[in-house]
C-alpha cells in the first residue's frame, strides 16, 4: 500500500507543473478606435483590467482597438456574432434594426446626468425588457452625454441652426434636430470630422470630452449647450463564448459588468467632460453658447413632442417608457 501511495504522490507531482503552465482562456475584444479616446478609458479598461487581475490566469481579455478586428463602427456587434471577437463595444443606435427597443434611451430630457442614464439603462437590460440582446451577455449599458450642438458656420442662437445639417448618432436624436429646424445624418462618430471638413454637414451632436479625440474640435469652434439626451452605448459579448466558459470565469466578469461598470463610467466620463467644458470656455478661439430662456422652452417643447410622436408608433413603445420612468423615480428618491 505505501508503493502505491509513493507512486501516486509521484504521478501527482509530475503533473503540477503542467497545471501550472495551462494557458488562460483568450478573449478577444474589439474596439472601433484608439485607446487614448475617453470612453475606452472610463469604462473599456476598467472592465479588461478588473477582470484580468481577478481572473489570475483563468481567462485573459485581449483588446484589439482602432478596428484591427473590423473599421467600420455599426458591424461591431455583427463581429460578436460571427465569432471574429469575443466581445465589443457597440453603439445600438447605429444598428436600429438590431435593437429596436433602445431608442427609449435615446429620448431627449429624460435623464439629468450620465450616471442617471447608464443606471437606468443597465437595469432595463438587466430585466430583459429590451429585444435584440437573446445572442449576447451584456457586460455594459451606458449613457453618453448630454449630447450637444457644435457647428462649423457661425452662431449665437438656436435660430442660427435653422437649416444647418448636423450629424447625429442615432435615429431619434435625427428627429429632434429635425423638429428643431435642422435636417440630420446619421454617422459614426469616427467619421464625423472629415464630413464637416467636406462641408457634407454643418456640425454634430457629441459630448464635449470627445470633440478633441475625435477631431470635431478641429473643425468646428461653434458650441450650442442644449442638452438634447444621451446616447445608449453598448459592450457586448457573445453568449455561447460566455456560456462556455468556466463558472469562475463567468462570476469574475458578471462581478465587473452591469451596475458596477455603469458607476465607474458614469463618474470619470463625467468628471472628464466637466474638464473639457472649462476648457472650451476659456478657449478664445472658440464660441460657446448656452440656450436663452426662449430656446430652452422652444428645446422643451419639442422634446415633448418628439416623445409623443415616439410612443404613437406603437404600444410597446409606451411601455417602455413607463418602465424608464419607473426606474427613474426609483433612482432620484435614493439621492
Amino acid at each position: 500500500m505505501f508503493k502505491a501511495l509513493a507512486r501516486c504522490a509521484l504521478l501527482a507531482f509530475a503533473l503540477l507543473p503542467r497545471a501550472a503552465a495551462a494557458e488562460p482562456i483568450k478573449l478577444k475584444l474589439s474596439y472601433f478606435t484608439s485607446d487614448r479616446e475617453v470612453v475606452y478609458r472610463t469604462a473599456v479598461k476598467p472592465f479588461v483590467d478588473s477582470v484580468n487581475v481577478a481572473a489570475n490566469g483563468l481567462i485573459e481579455i485581449e483588446v484589439f482597438t482602432s478596428g484591427s478586428l473590423g473599421k467600420s463602427y455599426p458591424a461591431q456587434a455583427q463581429l460578436v456574432l460571427d465569432g471574429v471577437a469575443d466581445l465589443a463595444f457597440v453603439n445600438p443606435g447605429l444598428t436600429l434594426e438590431r435593437f429596436p427597443d433602445d431608442a427609449v434611451i435615446e429620448l431627449p430630457g429624460l435623464f439629468h446626468d450620465v450616471r442617471e442614464a447608464s443606471l437606468v439603462y443597465t437595469r432595463l437590460m438587466a430585466s430583459g425588457a429590451l429585444r435584440g440582446y437573446a445572442d449576447f451577455f451584456v457586460v455594459g449599458a451606458l449613457g453618453g452625454g448630454p449630447q450637444s450642438i457644435h457647428v462649423r458656420p457661425p452662431i449665437a442662437s438656436l435660430k442660427d441652426l435653422q437649416g444647418k445639417k448636423v450629424r447625429a448618432s442615432n435615429r431619434t436624436e435625427g428627429a429632434v434636430l429635425g423638429a428643431l429646424g435642422m435636417s440630420a445624418a446619421v454617422l459614426p462618430i469616427n467619421e464625423t470630422a472629415e464630413a464637416i471638413s467636406r462641408g457634407t454637414v454643418d456640425g454634430a451632436t457629441a459630448p464635449a470630452v470627445i470633440l478633441v479625440e475625435f477631431g470635431i474640435a478641429r473643425v468646428a469652434s461653434y458650441h450650442y449647450f442644449v442638452r438634447l439626451g444621451f446616447a445608449p452605448l453598448m459592450l457586448l459579448m457573445n453568449k455561447k463564448k460566455f456560456d462556455s466558459l468556466p463558472k469562475a470565469g463567468q462570476d469574475i466578469i458578471r462581478k465587473f459588468s452591469g451596475e458596477w461598470l455603469a458607476a465607474r463610467f458614469a463618474e470619470t466620463f463625467e468628471a472628464n467632460n466637466d474638464l473639457v467644458m472649462e476648457q472650451l470656455k476659456s478657449d478664445p478661439r472658440r464660441t460657446v453658447i448656452f440656450p436663452s430662456q426662449p430656446d430652452i422652452d422652444t428645446t422643451r417643447a419639442t422634446f415633448r413632442t418628439v416623445i409623443k410622436e415616439w410612443q404613437a408608433k406603437d404600444p410597446h413603445n409606451r411601455e417602455l417608457l413607463t418602465v424608464v420612468e419607473t426606474e427613474i423615480t426609483k433612482l432620484r428618491s435614493t439621492r
